[in-house]
């Protein structure tokens, strides 16, 4: 079953997010993961709250193929190593959640 890892994020220092980035990206693959949703800066990337206050610069979720591996990629000597360059230039929150994507059946 698959899992998923959901981040909100919030860049202070831009420079050094992109330093976790480039060497978070090739762990990520290594572990299996894979974007499903990754929010995209600028005009052509639009983001809108609906309800609350909830209002992140970033938002994406990785999907696993299971939840052992999710928590082999974050807890993992090179990720927590990269992730320090994270922490340092943002504000983010993270969770992981089990399960499979819902499939939309339409009704006939």
């Amino acid at each position: 079953m698959a899992a998923y890892l959901i981040f909100e994020i919030s860049i202070n220092d831009r420079e050094q997010y992109e330093s976790y980035r480039s060497a978070a990206r090739p762990i990520l693959d290594r572990h299996g993961g894979r974007f499903m949703i990754r929010s995209v800066e600028g005009q052509e990337g639009r983001l809108e709250t609906l309800e609350g206050g909830w209002t992140p610069d970033r938002f994406f979720v990785v999907e696993f193929p299971s939840w052992d591996q999710a928590r082999a990629f974050y807890y993992s000597d090179e990720y927590q190593e990269s992730v320090r360059a994270r922490f340092a230039s943002s504000v983010s929150k993270a969770i992981l959640v089990d399960g499979m994507p819902w499939t939309y059946e339409p009704a006939e």
